[in-house]
């Protein structure tokens, strides 16, 4: 299968475009309706309930985000999706996946990352390919986790999927990781099981060899993540075939 051409046509909104400081938070509708607004394609972060449902929020825990606190895999669908988002001026509230695609409603593609803790547990990836089978809207799905995206290559082989990778896993999500594994994950030692369509690699660490052998010798798209200043974006545009970019209008 080959990756849609909407894949590197236009820069894709990183969490839709949103707009902090005008009260336009992350992964909300208000952001969707704004990255739709300007007809750019739509990253997406989708997380596990504990009642096995998905919802758009990019963060394990609620307490950046919103008023509450606690772990997102700790609460039902309901509970979630009547949590108000902080700062949000359009009265956004957690939405479910499933509402989000109703609002979207294929007017822009979507690039929808299943967030992992890399523990095995393919329950958001199977809620997800069920929730999608009814969606008719272009979209692509990817996720740091190559079981999650091998899970996909052989549950749902007709979604296409990407890998998401970077050079050092430095940051405190990445702390549980082992040596091993972040070595692993660095050079795409799990290419053969994962077998991903396209590439999505942070911007400050290209160029480098892994996204590089992908794009030249298996002919893999490559898109990089998060653009966000002018010397990103000239990486971008050097190194790679798509950009999710915040904080500018490119």
């Amino acid at each position: 299968m080959s990756t849609p051409s909407w894949l590197v046509a236009k820069p894709i909104a990183h969490r839709g475009l949103h707009d902090k400081a005008n009260g336009v938070i992350e992964n909300t509708i208000s952001a969707a309706e704004a990255a739709i607004a300007r007809g750019f394609p739509i990253e997406l972060d989708v997380q596990l309930t504990a009642d096995n449902e998905a919802i758009v929020f990019h963060d394990f825990d609620l307490d950046r985000l919103t008023g509450d606190k606690g772990a997102v895999i700790e609460r039902n669908l309901s509970d979630l999706t009547k949590i108000a988002i902080t700062g949000a001026k359009g009265g956004d509230r957690i939405p479910s996946f499933r509402q989000f695609l109703d609002t979207i409603a294929g007017r822009v593609p979507l690039v929808i990352e299943i967030k992992s803790k890399f523990n095995g547990d393919v329950r958001l990836t199977k809620r997800v390919c069920e929730i999608l089978a009814d969606y008719s809207g272009p979209f692509v799905v990817k996720s740091f986790d190559p079981f999650v995206v091998s899970t996909l290559r052989t549950s749902a082989p007709s979604i296409t999927r990407g890998i998401i990778g970077e050079l050092h896993y430095a940051s405190k999500n990445d702390s549980f990781m082992s040596a091993e594994l972040k070595h692993r994950l660095a050079n795409l030692l799990h290419i053969e099981e994962s077998q991903p369509q396209f590439v999505s690699w942070k911007v400050d660490d290209l160029p480098c060899a892994g996204p590089y052998l992908c794009k030249v010798l298996g002919n893999l798209p490559v898109m990089t993540w998060t653009v966000r200043n002018p010397e990103q974006r000239a990486r971008a545009e050097k190194f790679a075939d798509q950009m999710v970019f915040e904080g500018f209008l490119p």
